[in-house]
C-alpha cells in the first residue's frame, strides 16, 4: 500500500511534513479519515483535533483552528489559522 504525503501548515509556519498511512480530521461535514487512494477533495476544517498516523508507526496529534484540507494523488495539504501540537508518540 502506498503512503500519503502530508503537509501541515499554520498561517505563520510549516508544522509537520512527512509520510502517513492515515489522517483524521473534523470538517464542516463531520469527522473524516483520509487513506491512500482517497478521491480528490477540498474540505473546510473546523476547530478540533487532527491526527496523523505516520507510516513508521508514530502519531502526531494537533489542535487546529479553522482552515482547509486538500487531497489529490495521495498528497494531503492541511492549512489552518493556528496549529498546536498536543502530542507526538511512537
Amino acid at each position: 500500500m502506498s503512503a500519503l504525503q502530508v503537509e501541515l501548515v499554520a498561517a505563520d509556519r510549516r508544522v509537520w511534513v512527512g509520510e502517513a498511512k492515515m489522517v483524521r480530521c473534523r470538517t464542516a461535514s463531520g469527522e473524516m479519515g483520509i487513506m491512500p487512494g482517497h478521491t480528490p477533495l477540498l474540505g473546510v476544517l473546523v476547530s478540533g483535533d487532527l491526527t496523523i498516523s505516520e507510516s513508521d508507526g508514530g502519531r502526531q496529534v494537533a489542535g487546529i483552528d479553522n482552515g482547509f484540507l486538500s487531497v489529490e494523488h495521495d498528497r494531503v495539504t492541511i492549512v489552518a489559522d493556528h496549529v498546536s501540537v498536543t502530542s507526538a508518540r511512537d
